[in-house]
């Protein structure tokens, strides 16, 4: 429990326009969003935000609410510890940023929580927070709907870069798990009947395939870039040329499909 007090997010990063919000980009003082990963912010430029945490340990709450209070000066928190008040608090306050959503909290009924509040809330990026280990469930989540997963186990000093790349409009999965291929008999039963046919393997090339793995793995397009020795611009056209090849639509579905594929088989060619 204690380790969950001190929870963040240890994850990379996935571009989705479904987890982009009006107000992300609502500065104290700035006409534009500033470039943050290559300077420096003025204090008086960070964006102050209106995050909504609902989780039923107050202590948890209390965790969050203070890696926000700090690396989030200036934003609004609001709190509470069920699925229905949250729903209400969506209605009350459209101009929220995000959501912080426990799994398990009373009225989730597992990710059927979820899609109730997406479906109240499709323009409010929400994120899973839980103890969940199974990389079905994370997974599962992401396609339902969420913009992000953080396991409660997860050590805090990842939390703020998390938080702000998740409000920069980008999906995250925690690859600790993607790549220990956690998951369970359900979900391996799922890869059996709807893999990635030999002739579709065959049709990308040896980079798309090592790109594939990379992503399969959890790696970010910035890790993969490094890892390859090429450019961010030249894996993102690989990536884009990859789902189109394997007839899917995203990057979460492409990685669910190719979660069991054995890349040493087709790289020998």
């Amino acid at each position: 429990m204690l380790n969950e007090l001190e929870a963040a997010l240890s994850t990379e990063n996935y571009p989705s326009e479904n987890c982009h919000h009006a107000s992300e980009n609502r500065y104290h003082d700035s006409e534009a969003i500033p470039d943050t990963e290559n300077k420096q912010v003025d204090p008086s430029m960070e964006p102050a935000y209106k995050i909504l945490i609902a989780d039923d340990h107050p202590l948890f709450r209390e965790a969050i609410s203070s890696v926000i209070a700090s690396g989030f000066e200036g934003s609004e928190i609001i709190e509470t510890d069920d699925l229905d008040s949250a729903v209400d608090i969506t209605r009350e306050n459209d101009d929220l940023d995000l959501i912080l959503l426990d799994l398990n909290m009373p009225g989730m009924h597992g990710l059927n929580g979820l899609i109730t509040l997406r479906n109240e809330a499709p323009t409010i990026p929400v994120v899973i927070v839980s103890a969940e280990e199974d990389k079905q469930v994370v997974l599962q989540a992401i396609t339902y709907g969420a913009c992000g997963f953080i396991t409660k186990s997860s050590p805090r000093a990842q939390m703020t870069e998390a938080i702000q790349q998740i409000l920069n409009g980008n999906v995250y999965l925690p690859s600790d798990i993607i790549r220990t291929g956690k998951e369970s008999n359900t979900r391996r039963s799922r890869n059996e009947d709807n893999p990635i046919s030999p002739e579709l393997l065959n049709s990308l090339t040896r980079r798309q395939l090592l790109v594939l793995e990379r992503m399969s793995k959890g790696e970010s397009n910035k890790q993969i870039a490094y890892n390859l020795n090429i450019a961010e611009t030249t894996v993102k056209a690989h990536v884009s040329a990859i789902l189109r090849k394997l007839g899917v639509h995203n990057r979460v579905q492409a990685i669910l499909s190719a979660s069991d594929v054995d890349f040493s088989q087709y790289l020998k060619r």
